[in-house]
């Protein structure tokens, strides 16, 4: 039976987060319930490729209601969660200008909208908002560029930061840059708007930090139950109390600096073998747990950002801090964003804090690797508990206790590239974490995470029902096996073999693995218009013995979609090698793509043809082939998918197909066609955890006990939600008939 393993015991760097089951409860993780891609908020009127985010995000009072701003359109949405597996569109108020916060309080929703005409003119104010259709009923200037909105809990005040952000085309960015920000402070009436606009306060910031006092840039506030504000001045590194009642600064002292050991700091492979000393923590959200003890996220802006979040005491000094801990959380889970790397790594931003029932639970957001971590207050060093997926960029985090919810809302959109904002929705009803499925060991020589992501090829062990191997893509610069095991639940990535040639490590486009008879693998590098595709032999230890290309009058045809997948079998006549062309090349007929068969003993090459399905995707793209995968005798599974994520993808199957009984030809020959069986789709189990998914299940193998395994592509991150499935489909003789 598989055991479940608990992320402490998967790697060092948990240890100091603490098991991801420990006090648990029944129930009491997260389960994701759906995912609302909000351009489906758009008018109908509006062409729904329209660039439109869901950025800072809040909840009504009752528990039923998503608000959250949209910058590039001017407004602000709404969508009904009364059923939170369901959420339906309220459709979106413009509100003339820039929204950058919204909260609400009551019956009205306040929100920040910017309204400047340059850095050097800033300008903005408080939208108030209220009614069934929602009206602007009043505005509130607040003497600048409004950023973050927060309400006291008793309802009574209203605090806004002020920014009056710097321009990043001059002097590099760097502050000073004048005018300054300040924070804006309005008394409410009892859970409604401002009493009075004219009633506004502006408490001066400047004068306070060691950096460039004369310009404060506040970028967050939040406020506790004794009406006690904090601010944070990010690119400053300062934080500030401020007493609301008498308006005036209580306290400050700087957000410091840290010391990292066993992190990322190069874009190269990922790997816990940099080290960066003295990085300011420039914090961005800060939420307060209790009247005494805050959190913030240190994403960092200019010159600092530690990559990880801390908790203050009232008087500045520090309870606790995550050191590298949030780094090598997402370097375990494939959530690690390798082209930023040198910069900020995981770049946590976002930070919210809810009660539900007898425990607070801290969340933090990482911007850049497309997850949020949960924690449990302990009044001490925090509990990990658990990692949420999210789509690409979260930016909003609303907890929900009153329902037992938790909404993220994602800002990065661009439906050219199939990205889309969304809100995210998770209910605490799980008895069990639903991810990660799959983690990584620690690496001995870095005391650091396995680096792994991009997980592109899957096969499985000869002998061992529980061992699996996979290789990862181009998005990794360093090419991988990865040894998975899966007698443990996630399953753990406990080795990984560096590929080298010639002496040299290699860097390889791999998207198949097969088993070599004898030992070792073999492996397929997909190349493109100008680079080979490679048929790879490779020995136990990584040493890649031959790189073998295709015929030239092959090649003479090749377009980008090459190989992606590979498979092998031994018969009376030997070992027998075949590859699966992803897509058409130019002299393949419309609709076909080629099957390659390389026999290892004459180094010869012969060919089948594949009929694919035309792409029934209402967003078009292309069908091709990601793996093929040996089933015995001359029987074969192949994964054929369209190029759409999300909502947009409606075609990811697996086939059967069995070429005996067909002989396959020589180069430029009339290729015979293989007769495919649609055996599984596997959009059903893709769309299982309600996440915006891949467009890419890129890895099948099916174990000696006959169970098949599946994993999707995160694509490394890169413009991705960076999501790895790793999916138990069931037993083969079940699915392939």
């Amino acid at each position: 039976m598989t055991r479940r393993l608990s992320l402490l015991m998967v790697s060092a760097s948990a240890a100091a987060l603490a098991a991801s089951g420990a006090a648990a409860q029944d129930g009491a993780y997260f389960e994701r319930i759906a995912t609302y891609p909000v351009f489906l908020n758009l008018p109908a009127d509006v062409d729904p490729a329209t660039q439109t985010v869901a950025e800072i995000s809040t909840v009504t009072p009752d528990g039923n209601i998503v608000v959250y701003t949209d910058s590039p359109g001017e407004s602000i949405g709404f969508i009904d969660i009364t059923d939170p597996a369901a959420p339906v569109g309220l459709g979106k108020l413009d509100v003339g200008g820039e929204p950058t916060s919204v909260v609400a309080v009551g019956e009205y929703i306040l929100a920040g909208v910017n309204t400047s005409e340059s850095f050097v003119e800033p300008s903005g104010h408080v939208a108030v908002i209220t009614g069934d259709e929602p009206t602007i009923v009043g505005t509130c200037d607040v003497g600048g560029q409004p950023d973050s909105l927060a309400v006291s809990p008793d309802g009574t005040w209203l605090a806004v930061v002020v920014e009056n952000e710097r321009d990043e085309d001059v002097n590099d960015g760097i502050i000073p840059q004048l005018p300054s920000g300040h924070l804006a402070i309005f008394p409410l009436e009892a859970n409604s708007g401002p009493s009075a606009c004219e009633a506004v306060t502006i408490v001066d910031l400047t004068g306070l930090s060691e950096i460039a006092p004369e310009d404060a840039e506040p970028e967050y506030v939040d406020i506790n139950a004794d009406n006690i504000a904090v601010v944070t001045l990010q690119e400053n590194n300062w934080i500030v109390l401020v007493d609301l009642a008498t308006a005036t600064v209580i306290g400050d002292f700087s957000a410091g600096t840290v010391d990292l050991t066993a992190i990322d700091t190069t874009e190269d492979a990922i790997a816990g073998d940099g080290s960066l000393s003295g990085v300011p923590r420039e914090p961005d959200s800060v939420q307060w747990i209790d009247t005494t003890r805050f959190v913030t996220a240190n994403e960092g802006d200019y010159e600092g950002g530690s990559r990880g979040w801390t908790i203050f005491n009232i008087d500045g000094t520090v309870a606790y801090d995550s050191g590298n801990s949030f780094e090598h959380l997402g370097m375990m889970t494939g959530n690690f964003p390798e082209g930023r790397a040198d910069a900020k790594g995981t770049e946590p931003e976002g930070a919210e804090v809810g009660v539900f029932g007898d425990e607070t639970l801290i969340f933090v957001g990482s911007e850049r690797g497309n997850f949020v971590a949960v924690y449990r207050d302990t009044g001490g060093e925090p509990e990990f508990v658990q990692v949420l997926p999210t789509n690409i960029g979260p930016e909003g985090l609303a907890a929900v206790p009153s329902r037992g919810l938790f909404v993220v809302s994602t800002e990065e959109d661009s439906a050219e590239d199939n990205i889309r904002g969304s809100i995210s929705i998770y209910s605490r009803t799980a008895d069990a974490p639903f991810y990660p499925q799959l983690v990584s060991a620690t690496d001995e020589a870095t005391g650091a995470p396995i680096g792994w992501g991009a997980l592109s090829g899957l096969v499985a062990d000869a002998t061992d029902a529980t061992t699996l191997y996979a290789i990862s893509d181009s998005a990794c610069t360093e090419s991988r096996i990865y040894t998975i095991d899966t007698s443990v639940w996630p399953a753990v990535i406990t080795s990984a073999t560096t590929l080298t040639f010639e002496g040299e490590v290699k860097a390889y486009d791999l998207e198949g693995i097969a088993l070599r008879d004898g030992g070792g693998f073999w492996l397929a590098s997909e190349g493109s218009a100008s680079t080979q595709n490679l048929l790879l032999s490779v020995a136990a230890d990584g040493t890649v013995e031959e790189e073998i290309s295709l015929p030239e009058s092959v090649v003479a045809n090749q377009v980008n979609n090459g190989f992606e997948g590979v498979a092998s079998w031994t018969d009376e006549a030997g070992e027998h090698v075949i590859v699966a062309f992803q897509r058409e090349w130019r002299d393949d007929p419309a609709g076909q793509v080629k099957l390659g068969l390389y026999t290892p003993a004459t180094g010869e090459w012969s060919f089948l043809g594949y009929p694919i399905d035309a792409p029934s995707s209402p967003n078009g793209g292309w069908v091709g082939l990601s793996e093929i995968t040996h089933l015995g005798g001359t029987r074969f599974a192949i994964i054929e998918r369209d190029n759409q994520p999300g909502v947009y993808g409606t075609y990811k199957i697996v086939t059967t197909i069995d070429i005996g009984g067909l002989t396959p030809v020589a180069a430029g020959e009339t290729v015979p066609v293989v007769e495919k069986t649609a055996a599984i789709d596997v959009l059903a189990a893709m769309n299982a955890t309600h996440g915006w998914i891949s467009d890419k299940p890129e890895g099948l193998a099916v174990t000696t006990d006959g169970t098949v395994w599946l994993v999707i592509d995160n694509d490394g991150v890169d413009d991705a939600p960076g999501e790895t499935q790793f999916i138990n489909l069931g037993l083969a003789e079940d699915l392939f008939r």
